[in-house]
């Protein structure tokens, strides 16, 4: 029988793994932590009882991703919960931009930028499915639906910059610029759009959902439909070198398929790599980290904009051209003191991870990468400047720092939790510049973590993508 080991259990290691099995493969997945599901965890991280999401926590991609949807997920326990807003943006005036898949509350909130926002978004919206089938792929692919890509495209190229000077006030401007601040990338550079484009797109079509009882039920359902396959997740057990992976496994795989950054590539592969893909390799840039910030917190935060308190995200940078400023000095190195930060509120429309009146609030900060400091007091300043009262609420702290998150997941390097910049040149061709990106240069040995087309985000496609590459490779093998 065909086998194949898969390093590393992330929702890409795992979605990996579900297709080589679906195709009759013998599959094991490794994973170096305890437990399965690389940035898709949750625990107890202040008081017991709360339950706080390791890293991801809102999944707009994961809901949107044509690979899960297949699957049928809700067999196996998941269930997406959806946010009444699904992102508020709130200003030092008091007022805030929302998204949501209710178009009313948006136009409601964006005023006279309502119809330019509109004329934004429609055709993404209109069209979001054939849209998510092309761009949940790599960019050197024959387009199914070019019209609808074209259009995407001619936006998402634009820097940020350029997109936000539609808007004639601040709510909607800050309300996109947030959004394309999910690249942790200078905003001020071509294709610095396009996050912003797709996300914003995701709301307003299929909302930015929850996964009750925490992140990790998308794990959970995950390795349950690989166990129904006959796959198998063995835990507590670090690959460094594919000489390892050949002597657990007893025999050499035909198939390799490594949920890793492309450092971890190179600590895994090393000189079995073709010398040019070492070199590219070599060469990928990381981007900015974030610091984490969880807390118990007594009761609701105070937020002075009420529609705050119906919102699933919250943004929290102040205007457009601060975040800008801010994203760019970050990028330079630099700790800026009001630093961009994105909370949730997980716990509105998922009353399971509270306790009482203790509820979990999930934060982090874009800091420089490798940032040595404490961002502790930054973030909840941010918080307080929207909220004023909400240190006053707060019984249990819990931080991890770049250093702690790239310890807890060797993915995020220097606590870069996108698995590289997101530049220009490597929005368009990560992790190299390659008609396939998900080949190693070597038979039967693949790359489908975040470092792979369509980046990052709990989706699983970069796994499904490279499955399908492995699979075609299987049939041409004499």
């Amino acid at each position: 029988m065909t086998t194949a080991a898969v390093v590393g259990s992330g929702p890409n290691g795992l979605a990996a793994a579900i297709r080589l099995a679906h195709a009759g493969i013998d599959v094991t997945v490794f994973e170096a932590h305890a437990r399965p599901g690389g940035g898709t965890r949750s625990s107890e991280l202040t008081v017991p009882g709360l339950v706080h999401d390791e890293c991801a926590a809102f999944h707009p991609t994961g809901v949107a991703s044509p690979f899960f949807a297949s699957l049928g997920l809700e067999r196996h326990g998941l269930k997406w919960l959806w946010p009444e807003i699904d992102l508020a943006h709130p200003l030092d005036d008091g007022r805030a931009g929302l998204a949501a898949r209710d178009r009313s509350l948006t136009e409601y909130s964006l005023g006279q930028d309502a119809h330019s926002w509109h004329r934004l978004f429609d055709s993404a919206t209109s069209n979001f499915d054939a849209l998510i089938a092309e761009v949940f792929q790599p960019v050197a692919h024959v387009p199914h639906r070019p019209v609808v890509l074209g259009r995407f495209g001619m936006h998402a190229l634009a820097p940020a910059t350029w997109t936000a000077r539609r808007f004639r006030d601040e709510p909607a401007r800050a309300l996109f610029m947030g959004v394309a601040a999910h690249a942790f990338s200078r905003l001020d550079t071509p294709l610095s759009s396009s996050v912003g484009m797709m996300l914003t797109a995701t709301a307003h079509a299929v909302g930015w959902p929850v996964a009750e009882g925490g992140t990790e039920s998308i794990t959970r359902a995950l390795v349950a439909e690989l166990a129904s396959f006959g796959g198998e997740v063995v835990t507590g057990t670090r690959i460094t070198s594919m000489d390892q992976l050949r002597e657990i496994t007893g025999r050499k795989p035909e198939i390799v398929v490594l949920d890793t950054a492309p450092q971890g590539v190179l600590r895994i592969v090393g000189d079995e790599l073709p010398s040019r893909v070492r070199r590219a390799l070599s060469r990928y840039r990381y981007g900015p980290a974030a610091f984490k910030l969880d807390l118990a917190i007594d009761g609701d935060i105070p937020w002075i904009n009420e529609d705050c308190a119906r919102a699933g995200t919250v943004h929290l940078g102040g205007t457009a051209a601060e975040i800008v400023a801010v994203e760019r000095a970050t990028v330079r190195g630099e700790m800026a003191q009001r630093p961009f930060v994105l909370l949730g509120q997980q716990y509105l429309i998922d009353p399971t991870r509270s306790q009482g009146s203790l509820n979990p609030v999930y934060a982090y900060a874009h800091v420089p990468h490798a940032y040595t400091g404490d961002a502790t007091e930054v973030i909840i300043g941010q918080i307080e400047r929207f909220a004023p009262g909400f240190q006053d609420r707060i019984v249990a702290t819990s931080t991890r720092s770049p250093a702690a998150l790239e310890t807890y997941n060797a993915n995020y390097v220097g606590g870069d939790i996108s698995a590289g910049a997101n530049t220009a040149r490597q929005i368009a061709f990560r992790p190299r510049v390659a008609m396939n990106p998900y080949e190693l240069g070597m038979p039967g040995v693949y790359l489908c973590s975040s470092a792979t087309p369509p980046g990052a985000g709990v989706h699983g496609m970069g796994g499904f993508h490279a499955a399908e590459r492995a699979l075609a490779w299987l049939r041409d093998v004499p």
